[in-house]
């Protein structure tokens, strides 16, 4: 191999785990019928002149499995938390108890399962994306050896190498997507 050139390869695993783990983070905040505090991580609360995610205005408890529970610490931001809350497109309807803001979830109907199916999907396509921009990167890392003179075999042992790291994220990808609809359609 060319002493002169060493591609990165931890640094694009590093990057590529990024795209996951955000794509972990918004399949979280799906709901599945199950009440989950994570639910409302995308959240935002207009609290003193800024937007605020709904865990640092409150505690958020999950008392039982349908039924997730806001205890507002500012009176003052309890309408503000529960129009948050209604403008979010979660499909709940918050109810008041002083400051705790409870939230029922309902039971999903097929057709809303679907619904979320396909949004799990969206979101899995564009960790893809990313992943895919990713290995691009490398790729282009590696036309750039080349350029300085890398050898052909150099150049295709790091094309594999690339190339094996993101097969490797895309199918990470697709078992965590799998995992996730299997979850939503489950009754």
């Amino acid at each position: 191999m060319s002493d002169e050139f060493e591609l990165d390869t931890d640094d694009l695993t590093r990057r590529m785990e990024g795209a996951i783990a955000n794509l972990r983070t918004e399949l979280a905040s799906l709901r599945t019928g199950r009440a989950s505090g994570s639910m409302l991580e995308p959240v935002m609360v207009d609290a003193y002149g800024s937007m605020t995610p709904i865990n640092q205005v409150g505690t958020v408890n999950v008392p039982e499995p349908r039924m997730v529970t806001i205890n507002v610490w500012d009176k003052a931001l309890v309408g503000k938390v529960e129009k948050a809350i209604r403008e979010s497109g979660l499909g709940i309807n918050p109810q008041l108890n002083g400051t705790i803001i409870m939230l029922p979830i309902p039971e999903l109907n097929e057709e809303r399962r679907r619904e979320l199916s396909k949004v799990a999907g969206q979101y899995a396509e564009s960790a893809r994306v990313s992943i895919r921009n990713l290995r691009r990167d490398g790729m282009d890392q590696i036309k750039k050896g080349k350029a300085a003179g890398m050898s052909e075999d150099d150049q295709k042992f790091w094309e594999a190498a690339v190339q094996e790291v993101t097969d490797t994220h895309i199918k990470l990808v697709d078992d965590t997507l799998e995992t996730k609809q299997a979850e939503i359609m489950q009754v």
